[in-house]
């Protein structure tokens, strides 16, 4: 999965559509390779968050090098539906809710009392709504000072609710994340010695 990670960043490196845009997508990727892979021996996750972490991370560097109102295919599927807008940014929402929730719900479950259930569900994607509406302030912040170099960053393709939607859209990805894999995040929790059978 690393190796195709890199595969992955190398190529949205070279010739992105917009630099400054790339580098904004690709930046949280740049955080949080090294971070794993300094983790890896004393913290590792089960292969389902790896693989997790690789798809949201093949997402944004997609989005990082056409940006995310010009990925080419889901500008077919605008025109080939007649949308308002290429949805390769409502799809990256949801991914921001779907695959951080089952980091934060193995992190949970490793360094807290919190055993699967309601109370681990309700905080988890709570977590994910805060970290939505924090990465919402965050595009906010680099368009103030950036000014119109941020217009591809903020991908709001002329949508004044687009900040809500995004934030919505990562609360339904948090919650069909766990509602879909808890049960097989649990099984390789299990396995790995990280959850007693209940």
């Amino acid at each position: 999965m690393l190796a195709l990670v890199l595969a992955v960043l190398v190529w949205s490196g070279i010739e992105p559509r917009d630099r400054f845009t790339w580098f904004l997508e690709v930046a949280p990727v740049l955080i949080a390779l090294p971070l794993l892979a300094w983790s890896y021996r004393a913290f590792p996750f089960t292969p389902l968050v790896y693989l997790a972490i690789a798809l949201h991370v093949v997402i944004l560097m997609v989005g990082g090098h056409y940006t995310y109102a010009e990925m080419p295919l889901f500008n077919w599927l605008r025109d080939s539906l007649d949308l308002a807008r290429n949805h390769y940014d409502r799809l990256g929402h949801v991914a921001q809710g779907f695959f951080p929730a089952l980091v934060a719900r193995e992190i949970l479950i490793r360094t807290s009392p919190l055993a699967p259930g309601k109370w681990l569900f309700v905080l988890v994607t709570a977590f994910c709504l805060a970290f939505s509406a924090f990465y919402e302030m965050l595009e906010w912040w680099v368009a103030e000072l950036s000014g119109d170099e941020a217009t591809a960053f903020l991908a709001t393709q002329g949508d004044i609710w687009d900040t809500q939607w995004d934030m919505f859209l990562a609360w339904i990805g948090a919650m069909i994340s766990q509602l879909l894999l808890s049960g097989l995040h649990d099984r390789q929790l299990r396995r790995a010695g990280h959850l007693r059978e209940t």
